[in-house]
């Protein structure tokens, strides 16, 4: 009854849902989602509902940013961008440039509403799921990056909030992170990681190689359905 208020970002993906079980192991939840008119939005907003009654979170809160959408820039909020896809899944993932998949800056307006909400409710910590190490090599999943934040929010909110991001996930490879939801008993049946498709995962998307590659190197049967 004591534990303290944490909010998880939750994109109703696995690594936000295993940063969401590892919340859970010692603080109160409150789960924030954000829509942004990416391709799969309401496939997203359906896994983070499904995952926030798994967790039974004692608050929700789901926002747009449509604004991102209008900006564009990324294959996941213009449709005239394609999503890339890999050849097979021996297909080497990473790159030296950024993928098109980035979003310009997305974290920072994630974060900026998770800080907000946290000082209206009182919120101690705000968990996200962002991957540093073994991810798609956008900017703003740096270690650095959330460094850097911290000190915003100290900067930029009332002398006695004490909001701290924590990225549980931010070295870890995905196989590591599978690993340990599994030990956490994380749902990863209810999470989506498909760029593109919202009814079967399309299995060729980068976001989906990396899901599979994880859940194949840590011996774990991934449980969502896939076209291929």
């Amino acid at each position: 009854m004591n534990k303290e208020l944490a909010i998880v970002l939750v994109s109703g993906g696995m690594d936000s849902c295993v940063a969401a079980a590892i919340a859970n192991r010692e603080y109160r939840l409150a789960f924030l989602h954000v829509n942004y008119g990416q391709r799969t939005e309401a496939r997203e907003l359906r896994a983070f509902g499904e995952v926030a009654d798994f967790y039974h979170a004692e608050k929700r809160l789901s926002v747009s940013l449509e604004h991102l959408k209008v900006i564009g820039g990324s294959a996941l909020t213009d449709e005239k961008i394609a999503v890339p896809e890999v050849k097979t899944q021996n297909s080497e993932l990473k790159t030296s440039s950024i993928p098109i998949t980035y979003v310009p800056f997305r974290n920072a307006h994630l974060l900026s509403i998770a800080v907000s909400w946290a000082e209206v409710i009182g919120a101690a910590k705000i968990f996200i799921g962002a991957v540093e190490e073994d991810s798609s090599g956008y900017p703003d999943c740096r270690e650095t990056f959330y460094q850097a934040f911290n000190k915003a929010i100290e900067t930029g909110t009332k002398p006695e909030t004490h909001i701290e991001i924590v990225t549980p996930l931010i070295h870890m490879k995905k196989s590591e992170i599978v690993s340990a939801g599994a030990e956490l008993g994380a749902p990863f049946q209810l999470t989506w990681s498909c760029y593109q498709s919202s009814d079967k995962a399309c299995g060729r998307c980068e976001s989906c190689a990396l899901r599979l590659k994880g859940f194949r190197v840590a011996g774990v049967k991934d449980p969502i359905p896939y076209e291929d």
